[in-house]
């Protein structure tokens, strides 16, 4: 009964394409703003001329970090009202959840600093920006060996419990 309701909650999270494909749009755009797309004439292939227009790209890059803190606030909101008693968090999941957590700061910190009248020192603006580049690649990296090893973001507290 009790793993009944544990997926019949599952069920009403948002799908799993959408948040790859957040995450696909995510890349895309933030390579983007770099002019790899332009230089290595990637735009060149038809239907990719986008990738070279950096206010295309910056203006889709920022939609798409609002639709990932959307479906992470959701997800949050979700998991302390209604599911904090039927899963938990795996060391996968845990790792993958700090790596975003850390993205969405680093990338946060990136917006505020194209406001107006922000002043940051260069040497600070060159770490966040080479944090934000270093934490894509790592959360890249781990989303893809969790995907070939199958390891999911959670699991059911009885199967917690049998594990230990």
């Amino acid at each position: 009964m009790a793993q009944q309701k544990v997926e019949n909650r599952r069920s009403h999270k948002p799908p799993a394409w959408l948040y790859g494909f957040v995450l696909l749009l995510l890349t895309l755009t933030g390579f983007g703003q770099m002019p790899i797309f332009k230089r290595y004439y990637i735009a060149d292939i038809p239907g990719l001329g986008w990738l070279a227009q950096f206010y295309v790209t910056h203006y889709l890059h920022y939609l798409a970090a609002i639709v990932l803190l959307a479906i992470a606030g959701y997800v949050i909101a979700r998991y302390l009202a209604h599911d904090k008693n039927g899963i938990t968090l795996t060391v996968s999941g845990s790792v993958r959840l700090g790596l975003l957590a850390l993205l969405a700061a680093t990338g946060l910190l990136l917006v505020w600093r194209n406001l107006a009248g922000v002043i940051l020192p260069p040497g600070f603006i060159i770490f966040l920006d080479i944090s934000h580049l270093l934490l894509v690649l790592l959360l890249l990296g781990v989303t893809g060996f969790c995907r070939m090893t199958r390891r999911s973001w959670t699991v059911a507290k009885t199967v917690a419990a049998k594990r230990r």
